[in-house]
């Protein structure tokens, strides 16, 4: 079941991260984090976070 902890605001994940708003554009701009896998864009048009998935990112990502 989804909640809506599952997706947040990029300011959000931000503030809880580390990383800075203008990393995690970056992100989705070059495609490094993927629609409907590690963002979705809502009906408004706002983009959110899938926790989830970025989090997984994260962590698996190399040095």
């Amino acid at each position: 079941m989804t909640t809506v902890n599952d997706y947040i605001t990029i300011k959000k994940f931000a503030e809880i991260s580390g990383l800075t708003e203008e990393a995690i554009n970056q992100y989705l701009k070059k495609g490094i984090w993927i629609q409907n896998v590690h963002w979705v864009k809502a009906p408004n048009r706002r983009r959110f976070i899938v926790v989830k998935a970025a989090n997984q990112w994260i962590t698996s990502t190399k040095e």
